[in-house]
């Protein structure tokens, strides 16, 4: 980080991930401006070193590298072209990075709306998890202008594990629902093996310690089915933000002409879950749908 100028960042949105990734922008030596909606939300991060802004504008026009992550699209569209919002505060030449997952559609509106101001946009959509959040492991799936992801790596060092370019505003954002269809298969699969394990009277962990160990073996097994084991259905990723993803997957498909039966399967499953209530849930909570599931841990 030579660049002193560079090692100003601002971020919006303190929830599960943001944390997670401003604590290591703090803890690398980097100055970080942040917002969020709820300001009591974000008084930890204040608290270990960061500057509280009052508005995304104020953020934008504080930084030359800003960050976005929040809920949905349509909070990514206030953040960005509300009154006081970041485009509103960015200045020529500064880089504006969503980190939301989001649609590619809204991605090149960004874009291009950024371009017509001489900022630059990118969006940079992750995979990783809580996990990958407070370890600095994510993976970053990156559409825009290439030129600036120089620029940008030495925050991605500190950040991701990863990061992969995919091509200009938008592509990023169908890499991650390249990946959220994935996920899909897996956490259905993981939920699925359990609840058949558990009526077949078999010992779960030792399911998991064999399962994992084989062909089928993947990052939501290693990594949720330990958490539903031990009844924890706290979020490393919300229950209503993966069935947010799974609508925008499949929207994107029907667009390209494409029937992805499997997702649209999870997709109605993950709906009843949040019907059900449990939308503020992890992702693992899915489980919470099978009475087998259900008579056993009750």
């Amino acid at each position: 980080m030579e660049d002193k100028h560079m090692q100003r960042v601002g971020f919006i949105g303190t929830g599960v991930m943001g944390t997670g990734i401003i604590n290591n922008l703090l803890q690398a030596g980097y100055e970080v401006t942040i917002y969020n909606r709820t300001k009591a939300h974000a008084q930890g991060l204040i608290d270990a070193g960061a500057r509280w802004a009052g508005s995304p504008q104020a953020v934008a026009a504080d930084a030359p590298v800003t960050f976005t992550m929040v809920g949905f699209p349509q909070d990514v569209e206030d953040v960005y072209f509300g009154d006081r919002g970041v485009l509103a505060g960015a200045q020529p030449g500064s880089i504006i990075v969503d980190m939301t997952t989001s649609t590619p559609t809204l991605a090149g509106k960004i874009a291009a709306a950024a371009a017509a101001r001489g900022v630059t946009a990118m969006d940079a959509p992750v995979s990783g998890g809580d996990i990958g959040a407070k370890n600095g492991t994510l993976t970053v799936m990156l559409g825009g202008d290439k030129a600036v992801l120089s620029q940008l790596q030495p925050i991605f060092d500190v950040i991701a594990g990863a990061v992969h370019y995919f091509g200009d505003a938008g592509k990023g954002q169908h890499a991650k629902m390249a990946n959220q269809i994935m996920v899909a298969g897996t956490m259905t699969g993981l939920t699925e093996t359990l609840v058949y394990a558990q009526a077949a009277g078999l010992n779960l962990q030792d399911v998991l310690a064999t399962v994992g160990g084989g062909a089928a073996a993947n990052w939501s097994l290693t990594n949720y089915g330990p958490r539903i084991l031990a009844g924890d259905y706290t979020p490393g990723f919300f229950a209503k933000h993966f069935l947010k993803d799974l609508r925008i997957a499949l929207d994107e498909a029907d667009k390209m002409g494409l029937d992805l039966s499997a997702t649209r399967t999870a997709k109605q499953l993950y709906q009843q879950l949040v019907d059900a209530g449990h939308g503020d849930d992890g992702t693992q909570a899915l489980i919470k749908l099978y009475q087998a599931w259900t008579e056993v841990a009750h």
